[in-house]
């Protein structure tokens, strides 16, 4: 099958507008079909800038910065095959500007709603985690305390024991619990309509041995974060779902947040579809699923300016106290994870190209990849593509490379004039 998307065809190329706050105006540019956003997402939360006190940004609002980046995901198409890629950059004053290429269907000419709805998958690390401090900013959660304290004999296996884990090495991927995902993987498309409960995956997980004792290693586990949201539950005897909407997605006003209810496959408003390849290498829509799977660990959907806005309000100090906030960007390294990259508390810093360092997460689920980040400033970006790097090739070279180059875009986003 030929996985080489159409590029839609669009006027040729223009100075962007200048910025107005509190508008929202779309102006398709070049050849990719560019659709570039000028709005203010300052809310009563941001009447005081939390990045007021940051070191002044560099300008990113002209025709070269829009650019590089637009540039960068027309590579992503071009070079790399992914159906379609949409991005959302936030300056430092909270003015968005999106970019988009590719189609939003195969087979089609209609390029990727702006700031469409994506499932970003393990960036809901970030929403889990916030959780869990505001609760240990309410003296509900010690992160050195058991999780036993919270679950008795609950989480209990072959070399593992939820009384020699903490909360900590939970949330940092030091607990040595295995990956229930490991335990699921397959033909992604026979159990789209699959319903797990969070027991069901932790029981997964439980079935497997420890990956290593508590605390002497690091290795990313889904089951962490199922956990996780167990203790959530525990301690404030309320749904996890809701806590994450009564503490982060109403708050903020994040309109376009959502952790979909029990059963529900559906994207709800605009969004491009996401792809996997089936049993044939060939690209099939697997937008609708249920995501159950994934619940604490990765379950959200939102669009990438809603992302940002909640980057920036947690690291300008908004949903954390500072000393919380410092424990949750206290990092270990992460050998797995990009080349100097360390994780924290659901949080995942690393440096740019230039200079200084960023905090963001990333997700990867069947039919969408997101990266993301938020730099010293305050200045944003999420850059979502539509498909796996694994469904457009199997040599692992070539999906690490892919999988980089999203990656850099980020970077680019951040860092270049």
């Amino acid at each position: 099958m030929e996985n080489t998307p159409v590029t839609p065809e669009a006027p040729a190329a223009s100075t962007p507008p200048a910025k107005k706050p509190h508008t929202r105006r779309n102006l398709i540019i070049g050849a990719a079909a560019v659709v570039v956003v000028a709005s203010s997402v300052a809310s009563a939360l941001f009447l005081d800038d939390p990045f007021d006190d940051r070191p002044a940004a560099a300008s990113h609002s002209g025709a070269a910065h829009s650019d590089a980046v637009q540039s960068s995901l027309d590579a992503l198409v071009a070079d790399d095959g992914f159906p379609g890629a949409i991005a959302a950059v936030t300056d430092a004053d909270g003015e968005v500007a999106d970019y988009v290429a590719g189609v939003s269907e195969l087979g089609e000419k209609t390029p990727p709603p702006a700031d469409g709805l994506v499932r970003i998958a393990s960036n809901t690390k970030m929403y889990t985690s916030v959780v869990v401090l505001q609760l240990v900013d309410e003296g509900l959660v010690s992160l050195d305390e058991p999780v036993e304290t919270y679950l008795p004999g609950l989480v209990r296996g072959d070399g593992i024991d939820g009384s020699l884990i903490t909360v900590r090495q939970l949330l940092q991927h030091t607990s040595g619990l295995p990956n229930y995902t490991s335990a699921i993987a397959g033909d992604l498309f026979a159990i789209r309509d699959t319903y797990l409960a969070p027991r069901s995956l932790l029981d997964l997980a439980l079935a497997m041995p420890a990956s290593f004792a508590p605390g002497s290693s690091y290795e990313y586990s889904n089951t962490n974060y199922v956990v996780a949201g167990l203790i959530v539950e525990k301690v404030t005897e309320r749904p996890f779902a809701e806590q994450v909407e009564e503490r982060i997605i109403d708050p903020l006003g994040l309109d376009e947040t959502f952790f979909p209810a029990p059963g529900d496959k559906t994207i709800p408003g605009e969004h491009p579809t996401g792809y996997n390849n089936d049993a044939n290498r060939e690209l099939k829509d697997i937008t609708e699923t249920d995501p159950s799977w994934a619940w604490a660990a990765g379950q959200i959907i939102a669009s990438p300016s809603d992302v940002n806005r909640f980057m920036r309000a947690l690291v300008g100090g908004d949903l954390l106290t500072p000393g919380t906030l410092a424990e949750m960007q206290t990092t270990v390294k992460g050998a797995e994870l990009w080349e100097g990259a360390e994780y924290g508390l659901g949080l995942i810093r690393y440096p740019l190209s230039c200079g200084g360092v960023a905090w963001g997460h990333g997700g990867d689920v069947s039919g969408f990849e997101t990266r993301n980040a938020v730099d010293e400033t305050g200045r944003a970006v999420t850059i979502a593509v539509t498909a796996l790097p694994g469904a457009l090739a199997t040599d692992e070279d070539t999906i690490v490379a892919t999988i980089g180059n999203v990656e850099k875009a980020v970077d680019t986003a951040l860092c270049a004039k």
